[in-house]
């Protein structure tokens, strides 16, 4: 049999990684001769731009947040020659909301899998339930490990007990005398008390910390060791701020002889030696929430007393005298228990001997046994089919997401305008409409791939956009390369893009210093909202207040500000359409699809019939000239198209093949709709050569995007805007897929609905 695994993997410093390895090697299956009698393959998930020297089972890597990894890795494993696949599941270790990015690659699987659930949560979100019940739903069997596993899956996530399968979490067989390993450490006077694990500060490590005066007064000998580093995740987002604050307990306490604190993550023999010569192994951890604790199963398999906060996982582990559990954060109650044990060995060494006797019966070489059982009876039956959803979304035709040349572009003062060819051009200077739109790209770039180039670029945009706001809340939009102003008050548009951009900052800003600073220039900037006659720049306005009202929903004086500028697009229609022409002017111009996008995303918020009515009318008129068979022919600038006269087919520029992508898009969200999915591809597909010159405008050299073609070819220049409109497009493709996903059942709002 050849299997397939998929998880983290070591030397990456995770327990899941741990867990993966002591897997495949328990179910190699080897023979009276010491010859494996299955082949194993692993695609090992990488956690940001991190990457590991790995063994050489690991065949394949996925970066968490690239999805197109995710569609590889299945072709890959389709292609292998592989048996049967085991995903192991935790939410933390997959890419896109709640880790969705591991549907797709379980959509594609053509060969039976497994899927082992590490974490599962009685309290989920809307997300995180559909994404789990999706990936049992496509799981041909579910490992868990507790029987309180069994019924969340089936009370919360309706999952059919039939297809769940218990198999507790393995251990090593690996085991040392106590008094030897304690001998070795030179603790053979000591009385230890040991936690091992990544630290964070949901491990409730200072209730252990807060114990131990009352301990040492009777037990002066006592020396408690917190092994392990900080979680990773914890580390990179706040330093070492929890193990400071255990270090400045442990001194206010003076217990700094009584606390010995080891920063390193070591091996499992070298583990299970420190887990032998300990007394008693604490998890003190501070909720309930976790339902399966490796640490735990390791304390129990070294034969460990345990004495443990009730969390789901220790609850159940620790009946039968197995262990000893005290209430969280309760430092007293916690004192009491482990005097009692240090004070009777015979109690002590009772839970000694019920632990072990447990965790004979799950080392890995059993617990391998019981996997490859499940996979054989797997394999003795032919997989069934399973209705699975289909999108016309093919991310693997897609370049892979680039900022190069967004760096190229960007200086310590903002986003250059233009570019010769792809090299910026210094003589344009910067304009608002650029660093708005910027300031928009790395939020979602952030957002959708956790780009840390992107959070860094954030701060400059926006203090361009600081800058350049005039006192009564109004913009400029130009300023040269020696940062002269070179005009007073910028265009309509360019206020409404920023409006835009500082909305969409309001509802996903990665920190409060962003968040407070956008606020304050969106609100600097409200008392010109009403006072815009462009109707463009009236549509990006409505587009930002809405992503605004998207998180503070209680705002009436902007609701009603939306309501007010929504009206003046649905008047600016009324007076404009007849029976053939359904359109907001005489003409069709630039950034068309912004008109339509904008009275979308306001039914989103305010479902009036008629903004919703004319919302997909003037959509539908807009895809009726410009969406013919698949390909997008956006209306030329050259003359644009007048109502009875001839649409121009050149000077097509790449801002409206966002605005139909982002059009497209909306109309999805607010009507679940799939065939929109299907338009905003084709739209996007535009920027790659399925346009009227069938001809790429997106430079697979520099990562730019060329500003648009006219007669004669490709205008190879690529600008700020061409450029941006293309990231933002390649973004909302990616969010699409995942939505694809997300929303399966999703409540949207339709035409009837909005009544």
């Amino acid at each position: 049999m050849k299997i397939a695994y998929i998880g983290t993997y070591p030397p990456r410093e995770c327990g899941i990684g741990t867990f993966t390895q002591n897997l495949t090697k328990s179910m190699l299956d080897i023979d009276d001769k010491g010859l494996h009698r299955n082949e194993i393959l692993v695609v090992a998930m990488n956690d940001g731009n991190q990457k590991y020297d790995y063994p050489p089972e690991v065949k394949l890597q996925i970066s968490q947040e690239q999805q197109t990894d995710y569609l590889e890795a299945a072709n890959f494993i389709n292609l292998s020659g592989a048996d049967i696949c085991i995903l192991e599941h935790e939410f933390g270790i997959y890419g896109g909301l709640g880790g969705i990015y591991i549907l797709p690659l379980l959509h594609r699987l053509e060969i039976p899998c497994i899927v082992t659930l590490h974490t599962i949560l009685d309290s989920p979100s809307y997300n995180e339930k559909a994404i789990l019940k999706e990936i049992c739903k496509m799981a041909d069997k579910i490992v868990v490990m507790s029987h309180k596993a069994i019924s969340f899956l089936t009370t919360i996530y309706d999952i059919p007990q039939a297809k769940i399968v218990l198999i507790e979490h393995g251990v090593p067989d690996i085991h040392f005398n106590r008094l030897a390993a304690k001998t070795e450490f030179k603790f053979t006077k000591k009385k230890l008390i040991l936690t091992f694990g990544f630290i964070g500060r949901n491990k409730g490590i200072e209730t252990v910390i807060r114990a131990l005066p009352k301990i040492i007064e009777k037990h002066p000998e006592t020396l408690y060791i917190i092994l392990g580093k900080t979680h990773p995740n914890v580390f990179r987002h706040e330093g070492e701020e929890y193990r400071n604050f255990l270090k400045l307990l442990i001194k206010n306490l003076n217990l700094q002889s009584h606390v010995l604190m080891l920063n390193e993550f070591i091996d499992e023999t070298e583990l299970f030696k420190y887990l032998s010569a300990c007394d008693i192994y604490i998890t003190p951890y501070l909720n309930e929430a976790q339902i399966t604790s490796g640490t735990l199963s390791y304390a129990m398999g070294a034969g460990c007393a345990i004495v443990s906060t009730p969390y789901w996982h220790a609850a159940e582990l620790l009946t039968e005298e197995r262990g000893k559990l005290f209430d969280f954060n309760n430092s007293e109650e916690l004192a009491a228990i482990l005097n009692q044990l240090l004070g009777q060995p015979k109690i002590l060494k009772q839970i000694q001997a019920n632990a072990y006797a447990y965790g004979k019966n799950v080392t890995w070489p059993k617990i391998g046994k019981k996997y490859l059982h499940l996979s054989n009876s797997l394999l003795s039956f032919p997989k069934q089919k399973v209705d699975k959803k289909e999108t016309i979304i093919d991310l693997l035709l897609l370049p892979p997401f680039s900022l190069n040349h967004i760096k190229r572009l960007t200086d310590d003062t903002g986003i250059i305008q233009h570019a010769k060819f792809g090299i910026p051009n210094l003589k344009e200077g910067y304009c608002l409409d650029d660093n708005a739109r910027a300031l928009l790209m790395v939020l979602m770039t952030y957002k959708q791939k956790k780009d840390e180039t992107a959070l860094e670029f954030m701060p400059i945009y926006l203090s361009y956009i600081h800058y350049m706001q005039n006192k009564d809340g109004s913009f400029r939009n130009f300023l040269s390369f020696n940062r002269n102003f070179l005009d007073e008050v910028g265009s309509e548009d360019s206020f409404g893009r920023t409006i835009w951009a500082l909305g969409y900052l309001i509802g996903n800003a990665p920190n409060d210093a962003y968040y407070q600073t956008g606020k304050l220039v969106f609100f600097d900037a409200v008392p010109n909202f009403e006072k815009l006659q462009s109707i463009r720049s009236i549509a990006n306005t409505i587009i930002g207040i809405c992503y605004y009202l998207k998180t503070n929903s209680t705002d009436e004086n902007m609701l009603a500000i939306l309501k007010s500028l929504s009206a003046k697009l649905v008047h600016q229609y009324e007076i404009s359409h007849s029976e053939d022409w359904k359109w907001f002017e005489l003409l069709l111009a630039y950034d068309n699809g912004v008109l339509p996008l904008a009275l979308l995303h306001s039914a989103q918020i305010i479902p009036d019939k008629k903004v919703i009515d004319i919302a997909m009318i003037t959509m539908e008129f807009l895809e009726e000239h410009t969406l013919k068979d698949g390909t997008l022919s956006v209306i030329g600038n050259d003359k644009w198209y007048t109502k009875d006269g001839e649409r121009s087919f050149f000077a097509q520029q790449p801002i409206d093949a966002m605005a139909m992508v982002l059009m497209f898009h909306q109309a999805f969200i607010l009507t679940g709709n799939k065939e929109y999915l299907t338009k905003l591809f084709d739209s996007f597909m535009w920027f790659l050569g399925e346009n009227d010159l069938r001809m790429s405008l997106y430079d697979f050299e520099t990562k730019g995007c060329c500003d648009g073609f006219e007669n004669y070819g490709v205008n190879r220049n690529q600008g700020a805007e061409s450029s941006l409109a293309y990231l933002i497009s390649h973004l909302t493709v990616l969010k699409a897929y995942e939505e694809f996903y997300q929303y399966d059942d999703l409540t949207t709002i339709t035409k009837d609905k909005a009544l």
